[in-house]
């Protein structure tokens, strides 16, 4: 857990804003690795799995929102947390 709280305080700085766009992001990566793990060994539990379409869905609207406003800020969030960037069109 004190891994998880330096990484949030690296990306926000400190801030304890939960409502900021890159905790957020990080939040729901968290819960993205949770839902993937538990799915490996449930494989058939469909609602978990729409669950985790859906946390990957805000997450991406979320990056996409990112990425406008602040580049710098999008390239670093998705380096430290070791997810993929956006396709460029």
């Amino acid at each position: 857990m004190n891994r998880c709280k330096s990484i949030d305080a690296q990306l926000i700085g400190g801030n304890e804003d939960t409502g900021s766009t890159v905790s957020q992001i990080y939040y729901l990566t968290h819960q993205i690795l949770k839902l993937t793990s538990h799915l490996e060994s449930h494989s058939e539990d469909y609602s978990s799995r729409r669950g985790l379409r859906k946390l990957l869905g805000k997450r991406k609207r979320l990056l996409i929102y990112l990425s406008d406003e602040n580049t710098l800020l999008y390239a670093k969030v998705v380096k430290t947390l070791g997810i993929r960037g956006l396709r460029k069109p």
